[in-house]
């Protein structure tokens, strides 16, 4: 079963919504260098990982759309 990044992803990519995808890179980028500033008696690599794994999805849905606008044309 797909993840809910990857159920986001797929459905911004059928719609063609690259603004979308755009901002919840974005968003996740600025979540990661959030977490990787913070310092204290938190482990904060679980959430760093799962949040870099995210990062690798909607990168994934970005090349995917380039690719299906890149067939349209």
């Amino acid at each position: 079963m797909p993840s809910a990044i990857e159920q986001i992803v797929d459905s911004y990519v059928r719609l063609k919504n690259r603004r979308g995808l755009d901002e919840l890179m974005m968003h996740r980028q600025r979540l990661a260098v959030d977490l990787k500033s913070r310092s204290g008696g938190y482990d904060f690599s679980l959430p760093i990982g799962k949040i870099d794994e995210e990062i690798a999805v909607i990168e994934a849905g970005l090349s995917r759309l380039k690719a299906e606008n890149s067939k349209a044309v």
